[in-house]
């Protein structure tokens, strides 16, 4: 399933416009962005899951093309951990 596709699934399960769906999605996935850039925080969805930022420590890994070994440098990073509830609906 593609945003769109998600759209048009949201607007007719809430009974709303697609333009008003698309508008909250939006609005979500721009609040989860700025929770964790700005503020690191988690956001947490009981059931569904929860998204945070993990810290990458630095490592060395290869150049593919020279086959060098190369240093690659920390960084963080977003990850989600599933829910029961979602855990639950994909068995």
């Amino acid at each position: 399933m593609n945003k769109t596709e998600l759209i048009a699934v949201v607007a007719e399960k809430s009974q709303v416009t697609k333009k008003v769906a698309e508008e909250v999605l939006n609005a979500f996935v721009e609040s989860v962005a700025e929770s964790l850039g700005q503020h690191g925080e988690k956001v947490v969805l009981t059931g569904f899951g929860t998204f945070e930022v993990r810290n990458r420590a630095k490592r060395e890994g290869r150049d593919p093309r020279s086959g060098a070994t190369i240093q690659i440098p920390a960084q963080k990073t977003p990850a989600f951990k599933a829910g029961k509830f979602l855990k639950d609906a994909v068995k």
